[in-house]
Formats: C-alpha cells, sequence, structure tokens
C-alpha cells in the first residue's frame, strides 16, 4: 500500500500537473507564513495600523491612529507589569523599519521600551537606532492618564527625529494581508479554474493596494509641513518640562519658580489644545494651515517668555 502511494506521489510530480500543484502548495505557504497566519494578537493589528492596545486598556484607537498619521512609527500599550522588551520582539518582523515604542502604565509614570527597527542597525546604524530609541520616549509621562496627548507628543519626537536626518523621511507602506491569503487561494483554485482566477485576483489586490498608497501620499504632504512648524515648539516644551520636573522635586521653592511653574501648565494646557487641532486638521486646507503655524509662532514667543 505504501509502495503504491509512493509510486503515485513519484509519478505525479514527474509529470508538469504534478509540477504545478507543488509550485501552488509552496506558493501558499509562503502567502501565509508572510501574511502572519502564526503572529500573535500585537503582530497582527499592526501589519494594517500604528496601535496595538492590550485588552483592558482605554484607549480610542481610531484617534490614535488618525494622530501617528502614516508616519513610519509605530506604539504598542501593553497592561502594567507587561514584558516591554518581549513587547517589542513579538512585532520585529510585522514592523520591520520602523520606529516601535512600546508603553505600560506604571502608577503617574509609564514604563517605556523602544526599539528602532532601522535598515541596518545592527552595523552602520547601530548609533541612529540608539538615538531614535532614546528620543521617542521623552515627555511621555506628561501624560499618564491621557494616553492620546502622549501619542501627540510621540509624534512631536519622531518628526523632531526626521528632522535631524537620524529616521529616515517618508511614510509608511503598509501590505496588507489580505491580498496575500488571495493569492494562496488563487493559486491552489488555478490548477481546477485556470490561471484566469488568479489573474483576475492579483489584477484586483493590486488596484485596492495602489488607491491605499495613493490617498496616504495625498494626506501626507500638509500635515507634514505643520509638524514642522511645530517641530522647534515641541523642542521648547522638552526643555521647560525639565526645569518644571526638577523644581517639584524641591522642598521648597522660589516666588519665581512658582510663577514659572503656573505659567508653564498653562502653557502645556494650551500646547494640548494645539496638537488636538493639529491632529484634526485638513491638511488640504491651506488657510487653516497658515493659522496653525501662525497658532505655533505665539505659542513658541510664549515659551521663550516663560524660560526667562
Amino acid at each position: 500500500m505504501k509502495q503504491s502511494v509512493r509510486r503515485w506521489l513519484a509519478a505525479l510530480v514527474g509529470t508538469p500537473f504534478g509540477l504545478a500543484v507543488l509550485a501552488c502548495l509552496v506558493l501558499a505557504g509562503w502567502a501565509l507564513w508572510t501574511g502572519g497566519v502564526l503572529d500573535g494578537p500585537a503582530a497582527r493589528q499592526v501589519r494594517t495600523s500604528s496601535v496595538y492596545a492590550a485588552p483592558g486598556v482605554d484607549l480610542d484607537r481610531a484617534a490614535a491612529e488618525r494622530i501617528i498619521g502614516n508616519r513610519r512609527l509605530v506604539v504598542l500599550l501593553l497592561e502594567p507589569g507587561a514584558d516591554l522588551r518581549e513587547g517589542c520582539r513579538q512585532v520585529t518582523r510585522a514592523v520591520d523599519g520602523n520606529v516601535v515604542l512600546v508603553l505600560s502604565r506604571d502608577g503617574d509614570d509609564y514604563d517605556t521600551y523602544g526599539c528602532a527597527l532601522l535598515p541596518g542597525r545592527d552595523d552602520e546604524n547601530f548609533g541612529k537606532s540608539a538615538v531614535a530609541e532614546s528620543i521617542i520616549r521623552r515627555g511621555v509621562d506628561t501624560f499618564p492618564d491621557r494616553p492620546l496627548e502622549a501619542l501627540k507628543v510621540v509624534t512631536v519626537n519622531y518628526d523632531l527625529l526626521v528632522k535631524a536626518g537620524t529616521v529616515p523621511d517618508g511614510t509608511r507602506t503598509i501590505s496588507p494581508s489580505l491580498p496575500r491569503f488571495l493569492l494562496a487561494v488563487a493559486a491552489l483554485a488555478a490548477v481546477v479554474v485556470g490561471a484566469a482566477t488568479l489573474y483576475i485576483g492579483g489584477r484586483r489586490a493590486g488596484r485596492l493596494a495602489n488607491a491605499r498608497r495613493r490617498r496616504r501620499d495625498e494626506n501626507a504632504d500638509g500635515r507634514s509641513a505643520l509638524s514642522a512648524a511645530a517641530a522647534v515648539l515641541a523642542q521648547q516644551i522638552i526643555d521647560l518640562d525639565k526645569r518644571y520636573a526638577a523644581n517639584r522635586r524641591q522642598a521648597r521653592v522660589s516666588d519665581v519658580e512658582r510663577d514659572f511653574g503656573r505659567r508653564y501648565v498653562a502653557l502645556t494646557s494650551d500646547y494640548a489644545e494645539l496638537l488636538d487641532r493639529i491632529a484634526t486638521v485638513d491638511a488640504d486646507d491651506d488657510a487653516a494651515v497658515r493659522r496653525l503655524v501662525e497658532h505655533v509662532d505665539a505659542l513658541s514667543r510664549r515659551a521663550a517668555q516663560v524660560s526667562g
């Protein structure tokens, strides 16, 4: 019985039809593997999204995705006490080429772990990766119970890294897993119904992917220009935050420092409102973008006055 089966398999593989079946099986296996069939929940989510929130973490994921936009940035919000290094390791293959920040609430602060999955991170870009991992997490502890505001700070940090040349400029290209599964199904079905099914399915998947990429590219230019205008203000806020944090650690502070603290809190409140407007502005509305740039300049002048 076993010998007859082996003879049948040998005869099948030795024919053009058998070789076509074998090629389709290999293609199906490749499509399933690269599509993430063995991925965990975090990796499956970030293949087509920039944000992952663990079960039990309160986050408006749609709003978070709008804040990050199409940057090469991925943020994971894990449950308190989670292994952040392991969280980064689990998504490495799914988001290779992006900057990843893993957050976990720890009382009034965040536990953070950055992993910049830049090309050549283990060789010529090792130093840039280390700098990106250090800078991307700065300032998030200012908003421990407002994760959306913390994400806005992270995106500003990312834009600073891009402006400094630490992180390559450009938008994230997402390869949806659905076309890969469609490709696998079409390849298997081609043995029965012919190559026409594979051709039509591939053309449809290509049109969907191209349309999505075009929409992302069209919305990128206006937001990138506004983000660049806000980069200087973000650095001022970060510098003032160091002084504010130092004052809070002191048992007694002078009247000047108390006045600084009040003005700093008011400034950061206005800055948070500005970030809300930046996140929701229509990149095609030139007048709205100009007004926001003027607002950024005004807040920058206030920051300079607060610094004394």
